[in-house]
């Protein structure tokens, strides 16, 4: 009687987490960071139809890296989640601490059950009624939930870009700066994006029921740009008096 192959746990959960992160790593980063009138997401993405960041309901995001067809497959029960919440209960009812814990339940069953893990990290964000209520959530493929206050990093190479965000980060930056930061964070010194480059979505807390606002190219560009010092008006000179001729006495 042949013996059946043994491969022990711990062996087996390392297999699978080297496999998912060396597919996430390949994949282009995005950043969420904190602003003054809300939340601000900032990914590379050079397609003009595959969103990487979306809407699940009225003031919460949903933001993927990885494999696009996992992490939509995410976002589509997100949604249905929200919407089944929100209509039997109340839509103050939905919020994102409950999502994330959803879709932690699901990525630490398939990590743990199934043969391929899913090579996903995704970021959900809610705004609150005042900054105190933003949320950030950062679920990974095993199901490990991270709740960040600031600023978020998924995907690529997260801990470089986590260092330049932190080091442009602070508590009054405006829209702009926070679309600057997050730019420049993910270009890195040795390159430039440009707005068909990114894909930039907004949850603004002023924006009415609907807190989601998805940036165009022109929005962008005009954000991304270097703000300019205004200039300071002249003084007017006083005009001169005119000069009598002199007579000629010759």
């Amino acid at each position: 009687m042949n013996m059946p192959f043994y491969v022990a746990p711990e062996q087996v959960m390392k297999d699978r987490a080297d496999y998912a992160r060396k597919g996430i790593a390949r994949g282009r980063a995005l950043v969420g960071i904190r602003y003054a009138d809300g939340i601000a997401i900032v990914a590379e993405n050079a397609s003009a139809t595959l969103r990487k960041i979306n809407e699940i309901y009225d003031r919460i995001a949903f933001a993927g890296v990885g494999r696009y067809n996992e992490f939509d497959q995410l976002r589509v029960a997100g949604v249905r989640a929200a919407d089944l919440k929100g209509f039997q209960y109340s839509r103050d009812d939905v919020d994102a601490r409950s999502l994330a814990n959803l879709y932690s339940q699901h990525l630490g069953q398939v990590f743990t059950h199934e043969m391929k893990p899913m090579e996903v990290e995704i970021l959900v964000a809610e705004v609150g009624h005042s900054t105190d209520g933003d949320q950030m959530f950062h679920v990974l493929y095993d199901g490990t939930v991270f709740d960040e206050q600031d600023y978020s990093v998924l995907g690529g190479d997260a801990d470089t870009i986590t260092e330049r965000v932190r080091s442009g980060f602070s508590d009054d930056l405006d829209l702009g700066a926070a679309v600057r930061l997050g730019t420049a964070s993910l270009s890195g010194p040795d390159r430039t994006l440009s707005p068909t480059d990114l894909e930039v979505a907004l949850l603004v807390r002023t924006n009415g029921r609907r807190c989601f606002r998805r940036l165009d190219d022109d929005a962008l560009g005009a954000l991304a740009s270097s703000p300019t010092e205004p200039t300071e008006p002249t003084e007017p000179t006083e005009p001169t008096e005119p000069t009598e001729p002199t007579k000629d006495t010759g």
